[in-house]
């Protein structure tokens, strides 16, 4: 499960640089060499991704999803230097709560 969690915020990182440079062009007029680091991120998360060892693509999104909110979180304190709120704490841990169940309830055995 260790693993799993790995792969998923690894992917969430790429997603979230990906994005990032997006924003950093679009909202903070950064150069649009910025675009090229957000396309490669995109791609890298999205085969991170694939690397999962779940059977169904959708259920690896739902898990993902998760994991994505609380990375989100880390990357808003320490990339953006904002502090959290009451309620994103609470919030986070209701999602990882949720993100473990539905992870290993699916997890399928290796052989």
């Amino acid at each position: 499960m260790i693993k799993e969690f790995f792969i998923f915020f690894l992917a969430a990182f790429f997603e979230i640089l990906g994005c990032y440079s997006f924003w950093m062009v679009f909202k903070e007029q950064k150069p649009t060499l910025y675009l090229s680091i957000g396309i490669l991120s995109l791609i890298t998360f999205a085969y991170i991704l694939t690397k999962v060892n779940l059977e169904f693509a959708g259920r690896a999104y739902v898990i993902y999803g998760g994991v994505y909110i609380i990375s989100s979180l880390a990357w808003l304190y320490f990339v953006e230097k904002q502090s959290f709120n009451k309620w994103d704490i609470i919030g986070t841990f209701i999602v990882f709560a949720g993100v473990c169940v539905i992870l290993l309830g699916n997890q399928k055995s290796l052989p």
